[in-house]
């Protein structure tokens, strides 16, 4: 065990984009656990947009403050423990932030099996693949034949999202930046259309991807393209709000979504929004299901993975513009 705690600490909120002066690179002692306390090492550290939204000010979670460790959860081994339960050479979720070694209170941990590869516990098995799996199957309700389209579809989220509607008999039109990330959706995820926000005028092609409406429409972006899919939802149509990634980096946009509230009572629309752990209860039955499903060939894993703590702000503000495809991490 080395004997400090490299740790990347938000010295600066943004006020515009996130920017790597924003950050910086600190050494600190190793903490020691106290009752009911773990002392982790840190493996695998998750990148996700919602880390950009926690500068700006509370969400789910308390918001990350100036000159405080960055906040993100991992994937992180015990080395000690002073709470029952657990012991040296657990595997662990934990909201550890970026740095090498967290001592965090026991009840906040969640125990993982050791797998191979160990960074599905960060994808498919993670935050990722279960948040895709509840706001699918528990939000947006698909039934065989409906038209289910998916924002950022080439991201974490997004791409499990498309997979799993497959799955259950949708037709899946997922919505990337870029011929690359559109071409693979269809080819090797087996979207049945991608919309290139990039290069096309997101409504007109939509309109020709989804010639039958929409059904259910999974958003991680809000902005714009909320609004394009907004006139197309069928009656009674559902959209589960993941995320709005649009408006956590930069200038917020000057208005919401237009067709709110209008389209939503005329359509009879159900919007909802949740986090994954509204489905704890649940969390069993979604793993076996994604176990399943890996082991069938069903689902592919993208994974994108980073080397080095030093790199990993660099690598959250290449994930705010869409450098990854797949789930991004950071091995420490």
């Amino acid at each position: 065990m080395t004997q400090t705690n490299r740790q990347i600490l938000l010295v600066e909120k943004p006020t515009g984009k996130l920017l790597p002066q924003n950050f910086k690179m600190a050494e600190a002692a190793i903490p020691e656990p106290k009752d009911g306390e773990v002392l982790l090492r840190v493996l695998y550290i998750s990148l996700d947009a919602a880390n950009r939204a926690w500068m700006q000010g509370a969400t789910y979670r308390a918001a990350v403050e100036a000159n405080t460790v960055m906040a993100g959860g991992a994937i992180a081994e015990v080395v000690k423990s002073n709470a029952p339960g657990f012991t040296p050479g657990d595997l662990v979720f934990a909201d550890t932030g970026w740095q090498d070694y967290a001592v965090v209170r026991a009840k906040h941990l969640v125990k993982v099996p050791r797998i191979d590869p160990i960074t599905n516990l960060l994808s498919v098995y993670g935050v990722a693949g279960l948040t895709a799996y509840f706001g699918l199957l528990n939000v947006g309700k698909p039934k065989a034949g409906e038209t289910v389209v998916v924002s950022a579809a080439a991201g974490s989220v997004g791409s499990f999202v498309g997979q799993i509607a497959k799955i259950k008999g949708c037709r899946v039109v997922g919505i990337a930046g870029g011929k690359e990330k559109c071409n693979w959706l269809v080819s090797e995820l087996g979207f049945d259309a991608a919309v290139d926000y990039k290069s096309e005028p997101v409504f007109k092609a939509l309109k020709a991807s989804a010639p039958n409406g929409i059904d259910v429409y999974f958003d991680n972006v809000g902005g714009d393209i909320f609004e394009a899919c907004l006139p197309q939802m069928n009656q009674h149509g559902r959209i589960s709000c993941c995320g709005a990634v649009s408006a956590y980096d930069g200038t917020p946009p000057a208005h919401g979504p237009r067709g709110v509230p209008g389209l939503i009572v005329v359509k009879r629309l159900i919007v909802q929004g949740f986090i994954f752990t509204d489905f704890n209860d649940q969390r069993d039955a979604a793993m076996a299901d994604l176990q399943s499903w890996v082991k069938a060939g069903k689902i592919k894993v993208q994974e994108d993975i980073i080397n080095g703590l030093e790199n990993t702000p660099k690598a959250l503000i290449g994930l705010l513009v869409g450098e990854n495809r797949g789930k991004r991490m950071v091995k420490v």
